[in-house]
């Protein structure tokens, strides 16, 4: 069958080297794709965004499965574009519709959403700017840190953690009346802070049946230490040791359940991923936030140690056939470093010749931010520009094989942490 991608980042070449693998697979494509999935499949010069672009490239290619990796198009509804047009509708989709979307699409929503299913989370309130008096006298009476989220999607930075009153107050005039995020801070959701240790849980679903994939952990911030800005990610780790059975139960159980129920009884066929952002509080899991993509850079920590052919389950799961489809999991573990460029989060540069290291065992080096310059090098094209993917019996050896990557990695103003994984240790 012929797949298309849509997406440009670590995830989307995770998703291209893994599919590229099973014999299901006879032609690839991935819009607009970046330098590394160009050497596994065939890029497309597509915004993410551009559905009659990315329609008439499925028609063309014969496109018979669409797997969308970015939650923008997911939430400006792809799935819904599809599924509008005669032409396009037997063509299978994985990703929910733009309703399925909103759990990521909308905090006030998806806070909404789990309070109505019972699922575990932060106590918090929504305002807008004519609440916004309202809202700076909720500020007065909470503790703090405080969490202030920006309703809509933000690319990952609106998310504020204050630790006075002022802090937060001024954090939300800044959102609500001087539009820090744009239209995605029109709503502030104001929750509690939830102390634990955070992990992400992802779930493969068809909107009937499941598969919980394997769990990672994250490390957001630039700073070894988790110091400094938030970030989209720098580095992750599968599975994480604190998450045992017992942990993974009640996750089941309180959690992908009620949420998967939930989804059916508000009249959302939901098909593909959901990512559950967790907080284990005491032995005991409660939701941070949904996503409705994988995650990234877990996608390039996760599939490493999926065992199954990949492009079947997701087959599967877009035709309505999870439970025929068996899943097994490598019970290795996995290290993702990412490489970013200097200045990221903040400013940073473009266009740096990247010089790679030679193959190495048990390592795969997945392409986030680049592209092949005009004399066909390889450069630097974003902020975060490589996800360095190890494999090993322990996370000491993953890791070591991981940071050894990415330290051979050369390019103008390359930087990674060098404490990823360290803290599980």
């Amino acid at each position: 069958m012929n797949i298309l991608i849509v997406g440009s980042g670590g995830r989307e070449h995770a998703f291209a080297w893994k599919i590229a693998q099973s014999p299901l697979c006879q032609q690839l494509f991935v819009a607009p794709g970046n330098a590394g999935t160009a050497q596994l499949a065939t890029n497309l010069p597509i915004g993410v965004n551009d559905f009659d672009a990315i329609a008439t490239a499925v028609l063309e290619n014969h496109i018979s499965l669409v797997i969308v990796g970015p939650e923008e198009p997911l939430v400006r509804g792809i799935r819904d574009y599809f599924e509008s047009r005669e032409d396009l509708k037997k063509v299978l989709i994985l990703g929910p519709d733009s309703r399925g979307a909103q759990l990521e699409g909308s905090k006030d929503f998806s806070k909404n959403f789990m309070a109505k299913y019972h699922i575990p989370t932060a106590a918090s309130r929504t305002f807008v700017k004519e609440t916004l008096e309202e809202g700076l006298e909720y500020i007065t009476q909470q503790a703090f840190p405080l969490v202030l989220k920006a309703d809509g999607l933000a690319a990952g930075k609106g998310v504020i953690i204050a630790a006075d009153v002022a802090e937060a107050q001024q954090t939300l005039r800044e959102m609500l009346v001087d539009a820090k995020f744009g239209d995605a801070s029109q709503k502030v959701v104001i929750e509690e802070y939830l102390h634990g240790i955070e992990l992400s849980v992802f779930v493969l679903t068809d909107g009937e049946n499941y598969h919980i994939l394997p769990e990672a952990k994250d490390y957001k911030r630039i700073g070894e230490g988790d110091t400094g800005p938030n970030t989209g990610g720098m580095g992750a780790v599968s599975p994480v040791p604190f998450a045992d059975d017992a942990f993974q139960k009640k996750v089941e159980e309180r959690v992908v359940r009620p949420t998967l129920n939930g989804l059916k009884a508000e009249g959302i066929r939901y098909v593909g991923f959901i990512f559950i952002g967790l907080m284990n509080v005491n032995g005991d899991p409660f939701v941070i936030e949904y996503n409705c993509r994988m995650g990234d850079p877990e996608t390039e920590v996760v599939l490493p140690r999926i065992d199954s052919d990949l492009l079947m389950l997701l087959k599967a799961a877009a035709e309505g056939k999870l439970k025929y489809v068996n899943f097994a999991v490598s019970n290795k573990m996995a290290v993702t470093t990412v490489v970013v460029a200097g200045g990221y989060p903040g400013d940073y540069a473009k266009g740096d010749v990247i010089q790679l290291p030679g193959k190495q065992n048990y390592t795969t080096i997945f392409h986030a931010g680049t592209k092949h310059s005009e004399s066909g090098e390889v450069v630097t094209n974003g902020g975060r520009v490589l996800a360095v993917t190890a494999l090993g019996t322990s996370i000491q050896e993953a890791r070591q094989r991981s940071q050894t990557a990415a330290a051979a990695v050369q390019y103008e103003g390359k930087y990674f942490r060098r404490d990823i994984g360290l803290d599980l240790l």
